[in-house]
């Protein structure tokens, strides 16, 4: 039987161990709001599994434990901050807050951000801005760290650089959260961990060749991931890579041309309202014929149905907020030694 727990008491305990380990009361608040979100909609990778490293990033004094933003530029719809590699899941929260209060006025309104620590689950934002009647386009970047390598090469020159949208219909929001990689880094480690293959050739050996062994991430030197696409059409996640790099680290103005730093992020946020487009009725209405069309679609042999982007994942939530989240089995155990150093009850 799986064991479950209730959200709120997950939300407590992760708010909890951020306070002992220094954060301030909000921004540990947030931090653990996203990564339990996460974990909600079925992202195992990019929720409470990354708590252990922020406490250690927290410890070492790599991730900044209180204050603000740096404003770098400020032009009422184009915004830029130097975040201090302060709490990333609180940045974006705040950077959200602000765009959408500007875009009421101004129909669009972009924040870029420099020097995030790592900001978790891009799809764990989303719902807090379509159920306002906004849409949304988050994405980001690592410039510390680089994984996936530009499609005919086999050395390392992007993160997954992850690509997030969501906007609403008459029903549920259409939400889309997907990496310009295969797959993610915190997969591939989670894979390798537990001695498990890839579906596929998802990734290339240090010497160039395919491979389905995640094991080829960790060797000296390394492999890499391959784009979106993989070895047939990795040259369309490639570009989409190359679009993320310039909406976060060019507009951002810091990047993969600056020294290292260490774990961490360069985010870009932009919020649209439609009500100061086509209107906000005029959108739904566009919004959720396309959705209906896509649904009633009739599938092909073996799919039993045509779903849009991010159902299972609200399914998924609704369920385990009504019966309990189900985390995957690493994530205690490897939150045991946190509670007990910091004195904070396991959930």
């Amino acid at each position: 039987m799986v064991d479950r727990h209730a959200a709120s008491a997950l939300v407590a305990f992760a708010r909890d161990l951020l306070l002992h380990a220094g954060l301030e009361a909000d921004k540990a608040a947030t931090v653990a709001e996203i990564l339990v979100e996460a974990d909600l909609l079925g992202h195992t990778t990019h929720g409470l599994a990354l708590l252990p490293a922020y406490l250690a990033e927290i410890e070492k004094g790599a991730m900044t434990k209180s204050g603000e933003p740096q404003p770098i530029a400020d032009f009422t719809a184009a915004v830029t901050w130097d975040a201090r590699r302060l709490p990333g899941p609180w940045v974006v929260v705040r950077a959200l807050e602000l765009a959408m209060a500007r875009a009421q006025e101004t129909g669009v309104c972009t924040v870029s951000i420099r020097r995030s620590h790592h900001i978790a689950c891009l799809a764990a934002y989303l719902q807090r801005v379509t159920e306002r009647g906004l849409m949304v386009l988050l994405t980001c970047s690592d410039p510390n760290i680089c994984s996936v390598a530009p499609f005919g090469g086999r050395r390392e020159v992007f993160t997954p650089n992850p690509l997030a949208a969501a906007w609403p219909t008459n029903g549920d929001p259409v939400i889309l959260d997907v990496s310009m990689s295969i797959t993610t880094n915190g997969l591939t480690k989670r894979l390798h961990t537990e001695g498990e293959k890839f579906p596929g050739p998802w990734a290339l050996t240090a010497a160039g060749e395919p491979t389905d062994d995640p094991a080829a991430l960790f060797t000296t030197p390394p492999g890499t991931l391959l784009p979106t696409g993989g070895l047939d059409h990795g040259h369309k996640g490639y570009a989409f890579a190359l679009l993320v790099e310039a909406l976060t680290g060019g507009l951002a103005g810091h990047g993969r041309a600056d020294p290292r730093e260490g774990w961490g992020a360069t985010v870009f946020v932009q919020v649209m309202n439609p009500a100061c487009y086509g209107g906000l009725e005029r959108f739904i209405r566009e919004t959720s014929h396309i959705a209906d069309t896509c649904r009633t679609t009739p599938p092909r042999a073996g799919v039993e149905r045509v779903r849009l982007p991010g159902e299972n994942g609200l399914r998924r939530r609704a369920e385990q907020l009504a019966q309990g989240v189900a985390l995957h089995p690493s994530i205690l155990p490897a939150l045991t030694p946190w509670s007990v150093k910091l004195g904070v009850s396991l959930p």
